[in-house]
């Protein structure tokens, strides 16, 4: 008789495996593990595990939000504590499926305070109006400015007196990618 075949054996009170199993007592007591709390077991698709782990041990990318605000002219006495934690994904991402994040580079967008190296959020989902600032590929490139519609006319407009605009249309082949929702600068 070979092992797969071999029924499993049973204890003494011919109810509970001997081996396998749920064993009253056996494992780790609840919330004591990595995370202090009990955990649950769930499927992901194996691209997103590096992502899911990420995101765990940063406790949901949530940060201390302290109550009180800073003074950028003379100093202010401030709060001794926090007010919340804020997760950055609620405050920037409105929907995660439908949101990429993109560098800037240059200077072609300056006076709309986006700056070289400045991570800008892209929403694919919202629309593309007059007055927006989008990502735009203009034959295969892609670039930042402000969507400006006026006389019938399209065009793709710089925040940079030193860049002319784009116009839009069949010739420049333009094809807008999202609107920028936010833009996050490190110092």
């Amino acid at each position: 008789m070979t092992r797969a075949n071999k029924k499993p054996a049973i204890s003494k009170n011919n109810v509970t495996p001997i081996h396998g199993g749920k064993r009253p007592g056996a494992g780790r007591p609840k919330g004591t593990g990595r995370f202090g709390e009990t955990t649950e077991r769930v499927r992901v698709p194996a691209s997103l595990v590096g992502d899911v782990i990420r995101f765990v041990e940063s406790k949901a990318f949530k940060l201390p939000m302290f109550s009180c605000t800073v003074a950028a002219g003379m100093p202010a006495f401030a709060d001794d504590h926090v007010e919340s934690r804020m997760d950055l994904n609620q405050h920037l991402v409105r929907k995660p499926e439908d949101t990429f994040l993109v560098r800037a580079a240059g200077d072609s967008m300056i006076d709309a305070n986006i700056r070289d190296g400045d991570l800008l959020v892209v929403d694919r989902a919202a629309p593309a109006k007059h007055g927006k600032i989008v990502i735009a590929a203009v034959d295969g490139a892609l670039t930042v400015k402000f969507l400006i519609i006026k006389q019938g006319r399209t065009y793709l407009m710089p925040a940079n007196p030193e860049y002319e605009p784009i116009p839009v249309n069949p010739e420049t082949g333009v094809t807008i990618w999202g609107v920028v929702t936010s833009s996050v600068r490190e110092h």
